[in-house]
């Protein structure tokens, strides 16, 4: 497992291994906070980011290693035009790992063929974030107790929302899994993921457009923003981006151990009336988003044997 570029470059195997080792780091955190002291991982943002950027770097300061790179394009050489094929032949001289964001999809797999040192894509464009992919399922993992015999419920942009594209394509994997598609019909699952991966693997869905009406039979409730950035125009955006809204009279109707994960930022799709409700676990997602970055970082650098 030399680059990661999308979650299923890992067999379910693999990703059982990073779950476990992550639940280990949860448990005994100090066990873990010097195997990666002498390494460097380097941040290569192009685009903006809060939570992948920093969480990435907090996984490395915990393991004890130390960190360097860049959080927009602008503060980069690319401003003057350097291509990700050279910068990355130089990072390679500076770090021992490195995480890439890039608007341009592809963008990681292309810097890690030219990378003598381990490339985990930390998102490009609308295509792949497979580390969020990761931290959703130990999400679920961890608090659900298993990522089988489980019906989950995506809710908002499925159209342009690559989190929920790689979660679908992971949890379609594991045994006993439905999902309920909830959107606006603008912004309904692409046609290639229908036919190639809920078709194609015989795996029970449903497509609806009232949150309302399918809250009683979820099992985790996955909610996502209507992505500005993903629009041709603004017109489009303004017209569509409160459709779905949850709240505290909505999660009446939700089972008790239902679970209410969002990869973040939200704007208003997720009412603040929420966040007390101990099914509402979009922040303790984010932690986890920590945890499984050092597991993944650890396991890229072979430095588990330390442990």
């Amino acid at each position: 497992m030399r680059h990661l570029m999308n979650a299923l470059d890992l067999s379910v195997e693999d990703v059982d291994e990073l779950i476990t080792l992550a639940e280990k780091i949860i448990k005994e955190p100090t066990r873990y906070s010097e195997v990666c002291k002498g390494k460097k991982l380097a941040t290569c943002f192009y685009e903006s980011s809060t939570r992948t950027r920093l969480s990435f770097e907090s996984a490395m300061l915990n393991l004890g290693g130390q960190v360097l790179g860049f959080s927009s394009a602008d503060s980069s050489s690319a401003s003057k035009g350097e291509s990700v094929a050279d910068t990355i032949r130089v990072i390679s001289g500076y770090a021992d790992i490195c995480a890439m964001r890039h608007p341009k999809e592809g963008a990681p797999y292309v810097a890690s063929l030219h990378s003598s040192i381990p490339v985990i894509n930390a998102g490009d464009g609308g295509h792949n974030h497979p580390t969020q992919t990761l931290t959703d399922l130990l999400t679920i993992k961890n608090l659900k107790g298993r990522l089988d015999n489980l019906t989950i419920g995506l809710c908002g942009d499925l159209k342009f929302g690559r989190t929920v594209h790689s979660l679908i394509e992971a949890m379609v994997r594991y045994s006993n899994v439905k999902f309920v598609m909830i959107s606006p019909p603008e912004l309904k699952i692409p046609d290639y993921l229908r036919k190639d991966t809920l078709d194609a693997g015989g795996i029970e869905y449903k497509e609806v457009n009232v949150l309302e009406d399918v809250l009683p039979e979820l099992d985790i409730l996955y909610m996502t923003r209507v992505q500005r950035e993903r629009f041709f125009n603004e017109e489009d955006y303004i017209r569509l981006k409160d459709s779905f809204i949850l709240d505290a009279p909505k999660m009446k109707l939700a089972p008790e151990d239902m679970l209410v994960l969002h990869p973040l930022p939200r704007v208003n799709e997720i009412s603040t009336d929420v966040d007390d409700d101990p099914r509402a676990v979009y922040f303790k997602q984010a932690q986890y988003g920590v945890y499984i970055r050092m597991a993944l970082i650890i396991t890229l650098l072979e430095v588990s044997n330390q442990c």
